[in-house]
């Protein structure tokens, strides 16, 4: 049907005789609202909010699991470009693409909770691109809090712009379309009732569409909680797609200014050049003992692993940590303009010669751990950890040379602490930390399987066990085998219970680790006697392992 929409304005008001003639015409009501320039909304808008709603219903409220989120965050960018206001493509939304299909990828493979808050928040930035303004971390919080604001702002301009629209009532044009299906529909039933097969035919198929729309509308009907949910969505996705452009670009779009002013000597110059000198001896003395009493060196019977390789490593952290924030304490304001910053730039320089060397220290303590046990989850995340404590020390020289703000410093800190976030949570951590502990046992070295026996693990890592039932090592051998026949059983009564898995809840690592489980099933029979075996079999193995724990 061919339809005209217009939109009510100075050409289609009728003309009043009572207004002067020499007047000048009136500005279309829907391009001011609020006392701000707004853009009419479009049909790709209201589509993509439409379809938002939808996809935010069939992933979160009716989603079953992590493939709905998946499919939430690679939907969500794409219908934003579609309906946003404005339409662009900037470099840091390529980023925030780019960092989105890793949270999308781990999803679908063996997703977990990290994974979903880490691509939530990669949504607002995304959002937040698409404004003009830079996703900073702390920014990206303040922007999913105006969402409400904004939403409710949006919500109103569609409801004043959308009402300035009236339809133009069809002339000819609907009997152009109207007529020629009439009569085709007149003709087909004609034709349908002289042929009792072709009738019988066509109405087995409408009595089968209409079983099926039947069907579709009672598992369709909302709840009064899911409507409250659409609400939400669209109330959210419209501040997204129309926020509050102008408070955003002014707060947060800020310019940032160096640290710098007249030449002046700074009160605080001589505390600061002494701290420095005293920290830089502290730390000369504390290397050599670390390197004297840790580098070089075979670790006796008892040694305190724990004590040294976790929990002074943590400390090791917290004085890197302190370094940087000190580091940045002293150069800023007055200090930047004293004639004599030179020296404490030397004096800088050597202490975090020094801190990069205790940075070191602190790797090396970890390797021991990893070294004496194996790799874990946590040991994953303290070389993250330590990671970006180097960099954020680096950041603080950068800044240093640069002169530049402590806001500059907190920005790309914070970005270098979420991205190793984002790294722990999308890489698959499990499976490298047990392929690790996998080759060292096979190559001799038992004491990993401590790791394997006493940590749980996602059906990514239990995929990487099946080498382990070659291992020579009988008791490891025997007892990964009963682990896997336990995770068989796990496997087959969930999918027993659920039956066919919801879209949303499908995992490939979780098909791929049934599929090696059915193909080792010969080795675990289901008799009470075997199975007695295997709990007999796990005792040794949890027993066997402790030893290195």
């Amino acid at each position: 049907m061919e339809t005209q929409t217009t939109r009510l304005d100075d050409s289609t008001q009728p003309h009043d005789s009572t207004q002067p003639h020499d007047s000048p015409p009136r500005r279309p009501l829907t391009e001011r609202y609020c006392g701000q320039d707004v853009q009419p909304a479009k049909l790709r808008e209201i589509v993509s909010l439409l379809l938002i709603v939808v996809l935010a219903d069939q992933t979160i409220y009716r989603g079953q699991g992590d493939s709905g989120y998946a499919a939430l965050f690679a939907g969500l960018p794409l219908l934003v470009l579609l309906g946003a206001v404005r339409r662009r493509m900037l470099r840091v939304q390529w980023l925030m693409a780019l960092l989105l299909a890793g949270v999308v990828s781990r999803l679908v493979w063996c997703g977990n909770p990290g994974a979903v808050v880490v691509g939530g928040f990669l949504v607002v930035c995304f959002g937040m691109a698409q404004c003009g303004v830079t996703p900073w971390v702390l920014h990206a919080f303040v922007f999913a809090s105006r969402l409400i604001a904004a939403g409710h702002r949006a919500l109103s301009e569609y409801w004043q712009l959308l009402s300035r629209w009236s339809p133009a009532l069809p002339r000819g044009g609907l009997l152009a379309v109207v007529f020629p299906a009439v009569t085709l529909a007149l003709f087909g039933l004609i034709f349908a009732l002289a042929n009792p097969d072709l009738l019988a035919t066509i109405s087995s198929n409408l009595e089968r569409i209409a079983r099926v729309l039947n069907q579709w509308l009672v598992d369709f009907t909302p709840s009064p909680f899911e409507i409250l949910f659409w609400i939400g969505a669209a109330w959210l996705a419209s501040g997204v797609l129309r926020p509050s452009l102008d408070d955003a670009q002014n707060e947060f779009s800020r310019v940032d200014v160096r640290e710098s002013g007249r030449p002046a000597e700074a009160p605080l110059y001589a505390a600061f050049r002494n701290t420095l000198v005293s920290v830089i001896a502290l730390f000369v003395v504390y290397l050599v003992f670390e390197i004297q009493t840790l580098w070089f060196r075979e670790f006796p019977q008892g040694f305190h692993y724990s004590g040294y390789a976790h929990e002074g490593a943590a400390w090791l952290t917290v004085a890197l940590g302190l370094a940087t924030g000190l580091l940045s304490l002293i150069f800023r304001g007055q200090v930047l303009s004293d004639p004599r910053v030179g020296r404490l730039r030397i004096l800088a320089w050597s202490w975090s010669a020094l801190n990069l060397l205790l940075a070191v220290a602190v790797i090396h303590r970890l390797l021991i751990y990893v070294d004496f046990n194996g790799m874990t989850r946590m040991r994953t995340v303290g070389f993250l950890g330590i990671s970006s404590v180097i960099v954020g020390f680096l950041l603080v020289v950068a800044k240093i040379v640069r002169q530049q703000t402590f806001r500059w410093l907190i920005r790309r800190h914070l970005w270098t602490v979420t991205f190793a976030a984002y790294l722990y949570c999308v890489l698959p951590v499990d499976a490298w930390v047990n392929q690790y502990n996998v080759r060292r046992i096979l190559n001799g070295d038992p004491a990993p399987c401590v790791q394997i026996s006493e940590h749980p693990t996602s059906t990514e890592g239990v995929l990487q066990l099946f080498p382990l039932l070659e291992c020579d090592n009988a008791i490891i051998r025997d007892g990964v085998s009963a682990m896997l026949s336990r995770e068989l059983a796990a496997e087959r009564r969930h999918r027993e219970k659920t039956g066919l898995l919801h879209w949303t809840a499908y995992q490939c690592a979780d098909d791929r680790l049934l599929e090696r489980l059915e193909q080792q099933a010969a080795r675990w029979p289901l008799d009470a006697g075997a199975a007695r075996k295997r709990v007999d079999a796990l005792d040794r193995f949890h027993t066997y392992a402790w030893q290195w724990f």
